[in-house]
């Protein structure tokens, strides 16, 4: 009998990894490259490159993180959300999944992973928001169940929480103590822009000055790194 022809392998799922350290990226591309139906296809270390990039070659998936030069990971999410197809998004990043891990996933992110996990739960998660899947931890999962049913009857547990995805990133880059000037410079803004955003963070939080702002904005990043 004639021999079978031999079946064609599935094509490996692309995918597009954002992060701003290389040593991250390469041992990321060593994780996924590793995996016999996956691939990267490109690699960027900024948003505007990245999401050029993803423009470009049309990933399966992207990997974000969200401290990247210029424009932070989570504006990068929401650009993305404006192509046609925007690629499934798994955020893996160092930042507290507890006050960012929410504001990724309205961002429109499908996963959130911190990069203390082991390599194993990394692919795991990427193969889930591959299939379309949402993926958070457990911790997550409880907590925003809880806040769901807690919504009509608790404030707020952090002021925090408050606000905007952009006056957190201010407040975060004026606790690792960035200057408003160059603050403005990175996330390609005014002065005048960074300037009210300062004053809306010390109104919703109720900082009288802006010495205490710089005050508490320090406090908070030693407290969640």
């Amino acid at each position: 009998m004639p021999a079978e022809p031999a079946t064609a392998p599935a094509p490996r799922r692309r995918i597009f990894l954002v992060d701003d350290h290389p040593l991250v990226r390469e041992g990321l591309a060593r994780l996924i490259n590793q995996e016999p139906d996956l691939c990267v296809c490109a690699e960027a270390d900024g948003a505007g490159q990245a999401y050029d990039g993803i423009v470009r070659t049309q990933p399966d998936a992207a990997v974000v993180d969200l401290s990247l030069q210029g424009d932070s990971g989570l504006e990068l999410i929401k650009r993305l959300q404006g192509l046609a197809r925007p690629p499934p998004i798994l955020v893996l990043s160092m930042h507290d999944e507890e006050f960012y891990a929410e504001r990724a996933l309205r961002a429109g992110a499908l996963g959130y992973v911190m990069k203390r996990e082991s390599p194993g739960k990394v692919v795991a998660a990427l193969r889930q928001v591959l299939g379309g899947r949402l993926f958070v931890s457990p911790a997550v999962t409880a907590r925003a169940a809880e806040k769901f049913l807690r919504a009509q009857a608790v404030a707020s547990s952090s002021p925090v929480d408050s606000l905007t995805d952009r006056e957190l990133e201010v407040f975060r880059r004026i606790g690792l103590g960035q200057e408003n000037r160059g603050i403005a410079e990175e996330l390609h803004l005014s002065l005048k822009t960074v300037q009210t955003h300062c004053a809306h963070i010390k109104e919703k939080l109720g900082f009288p000055n802006a010495t205490v702002l710089m005050r508490e904005a320090v406090r908070w990043v030693e407290s969640h790194p």
